[in-house]
């Protein structure tokens, strides 16, 4: 394909790429933790925007739901919760050459065995999901996943409570002491 037979889609698959593997290499390589967050929010939008650009809309909504909204805003209240510094931070400083190879050797190898798997061929797409399958589906035979999840996450948010929380057990301890 050259640039002249770009399409629109084919722009925006492009630059929302860019954008996310761009904001996905900040992730790893900063050192202040609640910029890796803000930077894995951006990454996670950007892919978002992948799956609206491929027609995956339901997709994409969950993405931002589930993932931008719940998983994120969980990371940054556990960094907040936990009093982790705001700064930078040695322990997050490492050397990047290593992951570099590592990252790019793997990046590669997956492009190689994805070109050798498909041989650019071109896939008919399935009949589009109705809204009423969707709902049979996530309601159906999927609900138990995601109230797993559901009570995975709150029990994650309790734990850093906990955690941030030294008064809690010192409370407890004092009060067996006195009994």
């Amino acid at each position: 394909m050259t640039v002249a037979n770009m399409t629109v889609a084919d722009a925006l698959l492009l630059a929302l790429g860019i954008i996310a593997v761009g904001s996905g290499a900040l992730v790893v390589t900063s050192t202040h933790l609640v910029r890796s967050g803000l930077y894995l929010v951006i990454s996670l939008g950007a892919v978002a925007g992948l799956y609206l650009v491929l027609g995956a809309e339901l997709v994409a909504w969950v993405q931002v739901l589930v993932y931008v909204g719940a998983v994120v805003v969980l990371l940054l209240f556990a960094v907040m919760l936990t009093r982790a510094p705001i700064g930078p931070s040695g322990d997050l400083d490492r050397p990047a050459w290593a992951a570099g190879i590592i990252g790019a050797g793997v990046g590669l190898g997956l492009a190689a065995l994805l070109a050798g798997a498909y041989h650019w061929t071109i896939y008919p797409l399935p009949e589009p999901g109705t809204a009423a399958r969707m709902g049979q589906q996530i309601f159906g035979a999927w609900v138990l996943p995601f109230e797993v999840l559901s009570i995975l996450l709150l029990a994650a948010l309790v734990g850093a409570i906990v955690l941030s929380r030294p008064d809690i057990g010192a409370r407890r301890n004092a009060e067996a002491d006195t009994h």
